[in-house]
């Protein structure tokens, strides 16, 4: 798990992000991006969760929930490889939820460092991603969908 920088305004936070942290001031910046390429849906309240965990078991689907802070720059990191995997695989369902935005939620899926990825069939988890490992990320998608593809 990732270690909580020496910046303070990151060691104020709940969660600690993985390698390093930035600063406050892209927060707007960072949250108007979440979902605004790709196929990526931004989970900001309760009822979105709701309706979008319904949406991937009443389909079948996998859910690919990444949770993410808006002044961590590992989420940043990432943020376009995620938004690439949701265009390359339509079958799964991908959203990101900000751990402050939705921060008893997040800790209620045991949520201590961002970005972390969790891979979701029939509401449960089937794998799990701490960090900004792009490639990692790639590898994890890409068998969760073939999963996908081989079930009966």
């Amino acid at each position: 798990m990732g270690n909580r920088c020496a910046r303070t305004s990151c060691c104020r936070k709940l969660w600690s992000c993985i390698c390093c942290c930035g600063n406050n001031n892209n927060k707007a910046q960072t949250r108007s991006q979440h979902g605004s390429k790709g196929k990526v849906h931004p989970v900001s309240r309760i009822e979105k969760w709701e309706e979008k965990i319904t949406e991937a078991n009443n389909n079948g689907k996998i859910l690919v929930v990444n949770f993410s802070a808006p002044w961590c720059v590992p989420c940043k990191k990432i943020e376009p490889v995620f938004r690439e995997l949701a265009s390359r695989y339509p079958s799964m369902i991908f959203v990101t939820v900000d751990v402050e935005e939705l921060a008893e939620f997040s800790n209620e899926w045991n949520v201590e460092a961002t970005p972390t990825v969790v891979f979701l069939k029939d509401g449960r988890q089937m794998d799990k991603l701490v960090g900004a490992e792009t490639s990692e990320l790639q590898k994890k998608t890409a068998a969760a969908a073939d999963l996908f593809l081989k079930k009966p």
